[in-house]
């Protein structure tokens, strides 16, 4: 599903990736693991399209609307309610039984009762919970995710574990992390930056 040769990415004078080579199947739950700085979001928006390499070729093999990207940002409308927020998104997916599927992820999520509140109110924990649904909400093939339990409770993360169990296999997982011995028994290989 993705494959990348000698891939590449500076920033102006600063080397971010240098040579890489990723091989990563359909179905595979690949953990990217390394320090702050060493290239791990920077490979994950260039694997969502968000960048374009240096150096190298890249290839993904799924369109851009098959894959869900959370990255540090939760890429929310902050103006809108938890429920406006996702109704939105799901138009541009053009999501058939949307209002399904938003009540399903917002309930998975414990937001339900939240759900007509500004995600402006939200708290830090509260937000990713709202981007996690806004990732999963079209159903993706390639999920794109850049430390997800930031910022989650004890909660927030035992639903995050859990939907990761369920997506395993199903899906293909590319998941950057300092924390990687939670997603161990998930993984099936790790890219680790020095």
């Amino acid at each position: 599903m993705i494959r990348a040769r000698d891939l590449s990415k500076r920033f102006g004078g600063k080397r971010v990736l240098e040579r890489v080579e990723l091989d990563v199947a359909r179905g595979d739950f690949v953990l990217v693991t390394g320090p702050n700085g060493s290239g791990k979001t920077t490979l994950l928006r260039l694997c969502a399209g968000l960048a374009a390499p240096t150096r190298g070729t890249l290839e993904v093999e799924v369109g851009r609307a098959r894959v869900g990207f959370l990255g540090h940002e939760p890429l929310v409308y902050r103006e809108l309610t938890a429920l406006e927020n996702l109704e939105l998104y799901g138009r541009l997916y053009r999501i058939e039984e949307r209002r399904e599927r938003i009540g399903m992820l917002l309930e998975r999520f414990g937001l339900w009762e939240a759900r007509r509140e500004r995600a402006g109110s939200f708290s830090r924990g509260m937000l990713q919970r709202l981007a996690l649904c806004r990732t999963l909400l079209h159903e993706p093939e390639l999920l794109l995710l850049d430390e997800p339990f930031n910022a989650l409770d004890a909660e927030g993360a035992a639903l995050l574990d859990r939907e990761l169990h369920e997506l395993r296999g199903g899906a293909t997982l590319l998941v950057a992390t300092h924390d990687p011995e939670r997603l161990v028994p998930l993984a099936s290989g790790r890219l680790a930056f020095a």
